[in-house]
């Protein structure tokens, strides 16, 4: 094993235009073993690593936009509320909470994690719960809101190309919010002898930082809401009602 500034000094050399003979020279090595610096296979897999385009679009250089940005609205939505990351193993692992009762919403959570980074997910077992998780060195790149403690003991921001992506699709964001914390209900209403029914959205998070993003992407599309307790968000006027079943609907 040779020193590494001998191999820096031979890299350094060819970068002068220094040949090769004369670069095995002027260390006093052999030519094979100065060739395979500069020919062998740590150099050309260092190449072939430069070549290919990096998988995470937040590493590459310069960052590149998140492909599938709705798949990504929506699984922001979801790990803000159900989600969480782990980064104290080997290899970071996302994992959502959803309710067994709704395997609709375990595949949508499971193609949302394939669409944006995965490439396998798994679902995991537990009771009265299924947790969708995949496994990548990259995860934290895409959720950088990941950190010690509770969520609504923190401060939850987003930073501008999370904001860009939500401000495009907002629609996706809200969907993964409502099925991670939220829900759709039939609100029973008694007066007098006659009972009245009407559906209604409940999102409850005790992060005041995600309230307010739910509230913020609810005021883009013109939804009106109102605060029925500082952790408890109420959406229920008729029209209102009738927007969000457009594209959240209930859990299935």
């Amino acid at each position: 094993m040779h020193p590494a500034h001998l191999r820096e000094r031979a890299i350094q050399l060819r970068a002068d235009g220094i040949t090769f003979g004369e670069i095995c020279r002027d260390l006093g090595l052999p030519r094979r073993t100065v060739g395979n610096w500069f020919y062998g296979d740590r150099p050309r897999r260092r190449v072939e690593r430069e070549a290919n385009r990096p998988r995470c679009a937040r590493c590459a250089d310069p960052p590149r936009d998140v492909s599938d940005g709705d798949a990504y609205a929506y699984l922001l939505g979801l790990y803000l509320g159900d989600g969480h990351l782990v980064t104290s193993v080997k290899v970071p692992v996302l994992r959502v909470y959803c309710t067994a009762a709704w395997p609709g919403l375990v595949a949508m959570c499971e193609e949302a994690m394939l669409r944006v980074l995965a490439r396998k997910v798994h679902r995991v077992s537990r009771d009265g719960c299924v947790v969708v998780e995949s496994s990548s060195n990259h995860w934290p790149c895409f959720f950088p809101q990941h950190g010690p403690g509770k969520k609504h003991e923190r401060l939850i921001a987003l930073t501008p190309w999370q904001t860009n992506i939500v401000d495009v699709f907002p629609q996706d964001f809200l969907r993964g919010l409502f099925h991670s914390d939220g829900c759709r209900v039939m609100n029973k209403v008694q007066r007098g002898d006659k009972t009245y029914q009407y559906a209604r959205y409940m999102f409850a998070n005790e992060s005041a930082d995600i309230m307010a993003l739910c509230q913020g992407a609810l005021d883009g599309l013109a939804i009106k809401w109102r605060m029925c307790r500082t952790n408890l968000l109420s959406v229920a006027r008729r029209e209102a009602v009738a927007r969000l079943d457009e594209f959240v609907g209930p859990k299935w």
